[in-house]
């Protein structure tokens, strides 16, 4: 219950004097106001602004309505535009509407619902509305608009929307294109883009003309969402409605195809821009220059800039920062230095960017000597990042002991390593396999007080599981919690990886099952590792239900899955089921470059069951999807005609093999000389021994056991033979 305390006799008088004075009908309550404020004595002449409140609130309802004559809707409206807080508000809305032949009025109802809106009173402004539409007090647009943008403000885009829908259908209240315009907007901030765009097309279909700025918002909107095909269509459009496109719709589109790295659709809209007349700022310049950069363009990227300047557009430090990391990613660092020396305004950042460059390419005396010649020159004192970038060059060329005697110039310079520098350092360390010294400087950083985040963590279980220290590794994993670290997908898959390392595929399940039960989601890389790790093994249906299970969880097979999965089905001769994995991949897209190691995995597969005939097919099959056989095939049907007494079709397929351009190996000349001895055809081995050797085949071990035991078998076969016939 509001607790309603008596006014006070001066307050009652106040609210008398307010409603009963002639000159309030004139000149409002303000003037009221100013003229009692003499009666009260105030010394100044004149009453605070918030005089009326505090004789307002707190009030006694009954008192109020003895103390006052009959109010009317202009007296009501003047009086809750006075600083009055919501419930006085709404008590003396409700009692003036208790008066005897009264009605509120379309004003009365503005202000109040103004200041609910401002409170975020949403259910009673919702009555309200119901309530005029029972008084028939005619709607009128701006109320509405009102109305949306508090939703908007209060994060309610879903009902400003509603509302805008309900105008027509519900309150009798065309809506023009400024209703339209304002849900636009709060859908847009209020990260709802596809329901905008909904909007608009209603809009549309209703016959409300939008103007250029309800392009610009849907434009936005479907930028958002990455629909940036539609968004230009939608710039064609603009004309049909009779808009003309301005700088802000241009600039929009031009950013957004510049992040998609459309660059040619992005160099037409700036060149359309300048035919219009619309003015682009320095922010969509540089949007172009760097997609030019991305895309390796960088002379036409420099070109820009250069037409920037002629146009009296002054580049910023991003725009220069832009083109030096493009020439420096390019190998242009010397190019990237010149337009330094152009730049009026140098800063730390951008003599970061060309040392960058210059570590990048390899010239660390450059970068060095480049600190101490020109930034310290120029009066730039090198950072952190300077030094962070110093260090990762070290380490990258494996100057680790010089990068860690850097790390303690930095100190003595008074700049302070930070967890980047000694991530950077531990990293370094972890993958030169030197461990006890990562550890070193993982002691030396916490006793500075850092603590090392789950990156560095990350590159010391790493080091360990791949030095099959996984209990280590283990250990450090458990450590995290407690040293605020959270592990990822790249802790759980070094150790996963760690545990099937040294066949440990129980504790590494179930350090999947617990990654699943931390809301870590396993990825390919966490599958693959599984799933190879049991096929080693030669736990064939272990591997399967992994399969199985990715797809469960909505993780795609790729190229690697499927190869190790054919290969292994082969080797325990499902053919068949390595085919229909095959036929599976080819249906997903993922015959990439290495799609000929999976037919030569079914090929071989094919050939080791017998069924040669399949595999020739098969060859045939490959050839027609535009595949060239290489000298793995080769060898496989090869071997596979020789195995089932095929050996003039071996033969043929050795001489088709050549003339393809492709030199037979050892494989193959040991493959088809063994089946020549195995047919006692002796003579024929030596004769294609001999014809290999002319043609720049050098035999290896297994060529000469081949021949040598042979020619010696047949020796005693004939030795044999002379001794029966004397």
């Amino acid at each position: 219950m509001l607790k309603r305390p008596r006014l006070s006799i001066h307050m009652s008088k106040s609210l008398h004097y307010l409603f009963k004075t002639p000159c309030f009908g004139i000149r409002g309550i303000k003037d009221c106001s100013d003229t009692h404020s003499h009666t009260l004595g105030n010394d100044n002449g004149l009453e605070s602004e918030n005089e009326w409140e505090r004789l307002l609130n707190p009030f006694d309802i009954n008192e109020l309505q003895k103390s006052l004559v009959k109010v009317s809707p202009f007296q009501l409206f003047e009086l809750l535009k006075l600083p009055l807080d919501v419930t006085t508000s709404m008590e003396i809305f409700e009692w003036a509407g208790t008066q005897k032949g009264y009605c509120h009025s379309f004003d009365v109802y503005y202000v109040l619902i103004d200041k609910l809106g401002a409170a975020r009173e949403f259910k009673i402004i919702d009555r309200l509305l119901v309530q005029m539409k029972e008084e028939g007090i005619v709607f009128r647009e701006p109320l509405f608009i009102l109305i949306m943008k508090y939703y908007g403000r209060a994060g309610f885009p879903g009902q400003a929307t509603r509302l805008l829908l309900d105008m027509r259908s519900f309150y009798f209240c065309e809506p023009t294109f400024r209703s339209y315009n304002v849900v636009l907007d709060i859908l847009v901030d209020g990260n709802c883009p596809k329901v905008a765009s909904n909007v608009f097309y209603d809009m549309l279909n209703k016959g409300i003309s939008p103007t250029v700025y309800t392009f610009g918002v849907v434009i936005k909107a479907l930028c958002m969402v990455n629909d940036v095909d539609s968004a230009c269509s939608l710039l064609r459009d603009m004309t049909k409605h009779g808009c003309v496109p301005n700088s802000v719709v241009y600039q929009t589109l031009i950013h957004a195809l510049s992040k998609n790295n459309n660059v040619n659709d992005a160099l037409k809209l700036l060149e359309e821009m300048f035919l219009m007349g619309c003015t682009p700022d320095v922010q969509t310049f540089n949007d172009v220059i760097h997609v030019l950069c991305r895309a390796s363009r960088i002379h036409e990227a420099a070109k820009l800039v250069d037409r920037m300047i002629l146009r009296d557009f002054a580049p910023d430090d991003v725009t220069y920062g832009v083109l030096m990391h493009g020439l420096c990613q390019t190998g242009q660092v010397d190019e990237a230095r010149t337009l330094l020396n152009k730049v009026p305004h140098r800063n730390n950042v951008l003599f970061n960017t060309l040392i960058n460059g210059y570590v990048m390419s390899g010239r660390f005396d450059d970068a060095k000597a480049f600190i101490y010649d020109d930034m310290l020159n120029f009066g730039c004192q090198p950072d952190v990042f300077t030094f962070n970038i110093l260090i990762y060059g070290l380490c990258k060329k494996g100057f680790l002991r010089s990068a860690h005697a850097l790390v303690n110039e930095m100190t003595i310079k008074g700049c302070e390593p930070n967890i980047i520098t000694y991530t950077t350092l531990i990293d370094g360390f972890c993958k030169q396999g030197q461990l006890e010294e990562a550890g070193n400087v993982l002691n030396e950083m916490e006793v500075k007080g850092l603590c090392l985040n789950t990156v560095g963590r990350n590159c010391l279980i790493s080091a360990l599981c791949k030095a099959g220290n996984v209990d280590k590794a283990l250990t450090m994993f458990s450590e995290m919690p407690s040293k605020g670290c959270k592990p990822d997908i790249f802790t759980f898959n070094s150790l996963i990886f760690g545990l099937c390392n040294v066949n440990k595929m129980e504790e590494a399940l179930g350090l999947y099952r617990d990654m699943l039960l931390e809301g870590v989601i396993a990825n390919i890389v966490t599958y693959n590792t599984l799933i190879h790790a049991f096929l080693r093994r030669g736990a064939i249906q272990e591997a399967l239900k992994l399969a199985n299970d990715m797809l469960i969880r909505g993780c795609p097979l790729d190229k690697i899955t499927y190869n190790g999965l054919i290969k292994a089905l082969c080797k325990s001769d499902a053919v068949e089921k390595g085919m229909a994995l095959f036929e599976e991949m080819m249906r997903k897209g993922l015959h990439s470059d290495n799609i000929l190691i999976s037919c030569n995995i079914l090929i071989n597969g094919l050939c080791r069951v017998g069924k040669v005939h399949d595999a020739l097919e098969f060859l045939r099959d490959m050839v027609r999807r535009g595949l060239t056989p290489d000298l793995v095939t080769y060898n496989s049907l090869i071997n596979g005609l020789c195995k089932v007494g095929r050996m003039w079709e071996a033969l043929n397929l050795f001489e088709r093999l050549q003339v393809e351009g492709i030199c037979p190996d050892a494989i193959t000349y040991n493959t088809l000389i063994s089946s020549y001895c195995r047919e006692g055809m002796t003579s024929n081995a030596c004769l294609l021994l001999y014809r290999g050797v002319e043609k720049g085949f050098i035999p290896n071990d297994v060529t000469w056991y081949i021949v040598v035991s042979n020619l010696l078998k047949g020796s005693t076969i004939d030795n044999q033979n002379s001794y029966a016939l004397s």
